[in-house]
Parts: structure tokens; sequence; C-alpha cells
């Protein structure tokens, strides 16, 4: 294996840690911090949980989209 394909593999590497990071702060970040569960109704925690949900499904639909680039 020649030095250009190495450097390549290495690059790509960690140009998708990054990407990856960055997804997850977007979806964070749109999510939002929110009030403490104590200061919470239970319709709110029930929202809060749901969108904690969605953000998990939203990550998981990100790192898919992200294998299916590579192939």
């Amino acid at each position: 294996m020649n030095a250009n394909r190495m450097v390549e593999k290495l690059v790509g590497r960690v140009l998708r840690q990054i990407v990856g990071r960055g997804v997850n702060a977007g979806i964070d970040r749109a999510i939002g911090k929110g009030k403490p569960p104590e200061e919470m109704t239970p319709a709110e925690r029930q929202q809060a949980k749901a969108g904690k949900q969605a953000a998990r499904r939203a990550r998981k639909a990100a790192k898919m989209a992200r294998r299916m680039g590579r192939m």
C-alpha cells in the first residue's frame, strides 16, 4: 500500500469522526436543554422523552446515511 493511500484513509477516518460529531452537536442544539425533570409537568416529561427518542432516531438515520455515502 502506498503512502498516498494510507494518508487518504487516515484523513477519511478523521473527517468522518468530525462530521459525525458535528451532526450530533447540531441535533443536540436543535432539541435544546429544556427544564430539569423535577420542574416539568407529566405532559412536558412525556414530550421531552419523545424528543429524545426522535433525536436518537435522527442520529441513527444520519449514521446510516454516512455509511451509504461510503459505498
